[in-house]
């Protein structure tokens, strides 16, 4: 077992994929609606304002670009992807498509929401961005994202997903096992005891049955 850096597992074929939510729109059978078992733009509506969504591991935006015709024009709406729109991005005042590594990217405001539709399954320090999540929700913000346990590994390659649940859960997550969904309400610090050490990106298929990653920490 080979342990990769962060810039080197960028560069594997598992991570710079080319479908990740290429196809999938805010509602519908392929939507984040579907995945994440509520509609984005009703928990945005509530608000009121200039309320604020950022979608990480974005793809093609059309989540986001759906949302702009739905939401006020004072929206805020942000997607950071690897790869980026590989057509024409959808053309929107309040919409910005970023495309970085989140093991580096940083906003420069907190947000009312933050999703993550499958996109922790190609990450390395998936603890590790999680705690940097919590820090970007504003106070009533929500996140949901989709994590599969099993991915996540001590340095000998046994499993770390119960304990880190438990972690997870003690710093303020929910999580649902039947949709692997991963849940936070309210920006705060979290500080989890894990130090990363690199991740597999010969881990096998992960929740979804595509090539995934397996996170090592100790």
């Amino acid at each position: 077992m080979t342990l990769l850096s962060d810039g080197e597992l960028e560069r594997s074929p598992v991570v710079a994929n080319r479908t990740m939510n290429r196809e999938r729109t805010l509602t519908g059978v392929n939507s984040y609606a579907r995945e994440l078992g509520f509609d984005p733009v009703e928990e945005l509506a509530w608000r009121g304002g200039a309320a604020s969504w950022l979608d990480l591991c974005s793809g093609e935006g059309r989540a986001l670009a759906v949302a702009a015709t739905r939401l006020p024009p004072d929206a805020v709406l942000t997607g950071v992807d690897l790869v980026g729109p590989l057509g024409r991005p959808p053309a929107a005042p309040n919409l910005r498509l970023v495309v970085a590594s989140l093991a580096e990217w940083e906003p420069d405001r907190r947000y009312d929401l933050i999703t993550c539709v499958h996109g922790l399954h190609y990450l390395g320090d998936k603890l590790g961005v999680l705690t940097r999540i919590a820090s970007w929700l504003g106070p009533q913000g929500l996140f949901a994202g989709h994590l599969d346990p099993a991915s996540l590994r001590r340095a000998d390659g046994s499993d770390l997903g119960r304990r880190a649940l438990a972690a997870l859960r003690a710093a303020g997550f929910a999580y649902a096992p039947r949709r692997h969904l991963l849940t936070l309400r309210g920006g705060r610090a979290v500080d989890l005891p894990f130090a990363y050490l690199g991740a597999d990106a010969d881990a096998g298929p992960n929740v979804t049955g595509q090539p995934g990653i397996a996170s090592h920490y100790r």
